[in-house]
């Protein structure tokens, strides 16, 4: 097992995301607005954007009446800088709109005061 501290927990708001390294790789960690921590590999798969410039956000929901949509899941959705893809990081980072595809994941821990990613 590979595994190594890559930022402090003070580094990312809740709902928030930073980039950075995983060895070589370059990797985005969120942190959703209940604290949880997630990292992805910073590329998103349509057609490599960095993760990093886009936001986290929420997402529009089930109809509760023919036209009426509601706003959410605030801080869980990362979408692309480029072309507005979704992905819910509470889902291994699946796709919204094509469930089957997801971003590279990797698995998060943390220990006292730091992030620590591995695989």
């Amino acid at each position: 097992m590979v595994e190594q501290a890559v930022c402090k927990i003070s580094d990312v708001e809740p709902g928030e995301m930073i980039s950075t390294s995983f060895g070589s790789q370059e990797i985005v960690v969120c942190r959703t607005p209940d604290g949880r921590f997630y990292a992805f590999l910073n590329k998103c798969l349509h057609q490599g954007a960095p993760l990093d410039k886009g936001i986290m956000c929420g997402t529009s929901m089930e109809q509760s009446a023919p036209g009426k949509y509601h706003y959410g899941r605030k801080g869980e959705i990362l979408r692309c800088p480029w072309h507005g893809r979704e992905f819910d990081i509470t889902n291994e980072g699946r796709m919204l709109a094509n469930p089957t595809k997801k971003l590279p994941s990797f698995k998060v821990r943390v220990e006292e005061e730091e992030v620590i990613v591995y695989k």
